[in-house]
């Protein structure tokens, strides 16, 4: 395999399948809870299952471009404005 063809692979754009998969992970009550908390049981929970076991998770990862657990400013539950969740 050439170095373009590796590149087009990590770089294809989700299907719909992904989409719809991945939206169940923006709604699991378990991956909602770790990515706004950032620590505790459903945290640790999330990230040791995500790759192996998920595969709603596994879609999140190829949608938005991070893993489940993390939180990030264009994901759909993070404040538009950058700051932090409150409590």
């Amino acid at each position: 395999m050439n170095t373009n063809e590796m590149t087009d692979m990590n770089t294809r754009h989700p299907s719909s399948l992904d989409k719809i998969l991945a939206k169940v992970c923006v709604n699991c009550p378990v991956c909602r809870r770790a990515r706004r908390q950032q620590k505790g049981s459903a945290f640790q929970l999330v990230k040791q299952v995500e790759t192996k076991v998920c595969p709603f998770c596994r879609a999140y990862e190829r949608v938005y471009g991070r893993k489940a657990h993390m939180a990030g400013a264009n994901h759909p539950e993070s404040p538009q404005d950058g700051t932090p969740p409150t409590p």
